[in-house]
């Protein structure tokens, strides 16, 4: 009953901050993490343990609550801490939901920050929220945040950067909504940690690759 009464606290704290939120990182968008983390969970056999199932559906709730993206006062980033403590969750349960909410983000894993040894639960909330960032919906929700950020959809005198760091992912500068493809979403089906991941980042992924050659070849004329 008490983790029911967290998890409804969760959504409602979810709702409040990403209210303001463009639609590609709206509340929708962590109902959708949410479930694919809760699905990859049981494939992943961790249904029959309560705490790791705790952690995950919490983790995936909060993970996007002080996004540098949104971030509007340096408070917002201790959010998810306070609301932690102030549901009195349980030490080694705060610590591993901590641990996945500030360390699942790509930026993170281009300075090299991610460690492929972490326990379970990081790897499926982690893949969770990639995969939402992949295929159909992946394609709907990155030209919805270039759009919100007045990007250029396309310009063919600007390449992908081949070799990004973590700086020059988190600026974005003079980069386009299709160049986001290359430079991090064709790359996150190979960065899954888990099998059940894997297997459905595959058809994602070949999703997108489908997209991009119409696409190149409408922006051409050719099609």
């Amino acid at each position: 009953m008490a983790r029911e009464e967290t998890v409804r606290n969760a959504e409602k704290l979810v709702e409040r901050f990403m209210k303001g939120n463009d639609a590609s990182h709206d509340a929708t968008h962590v109902w959708r993490v949410r479930d694919l983390a809760l699905t990859l969970a049981r494939e992943e056999g961790l249904f029959s343990n309560p705490d790791s199932m705790e952690i995950i559906e919490l983790a995936a709730l909060l993970h996007d609550i002080g996004d540098y993206k949104y971030l509007r006062d340096p408070s917002e980033e201790k959010i998810v801490e306070n609301f932690l403590e102030q549901e009195c969750i349980e030490e080694h349960k705060k610590i591993k939901i901590l641990q996945i909410v500030k360390g699942m983000g790509f930026k993170d894993e281009l300075a090299g920050l991610v460690n492929n040894e972490l326990f379970p639960e990081f790897g499926i909330v982690q893949d969770a929220d990639r995969l939402d960032a992949i295929g159909a919906i992946g394609i709907a929700r990155c030209f919805t945040f270039g759009g919100s950020r007045s990007r250029v959809l396309h310009d063919p005198a600007i390449q992908p950067r081949s070799d990004v760091s973590k700086e020059q992912y988190m600026k974005k500068d003079e980069q386009t909504t299709v160049n986001h493809f290359h430079e991090k979403l064709l790359k996150l089906k190979h960065l899954m940690k888990t099998k059940a991941g894997q297997k459905r980042a595959e058809r994602r992924h070949k999703f997108m690759e489908e997209f991009l050659k119409e696409f190149y070849e409408e922006w051409d004329g050719k099609a």
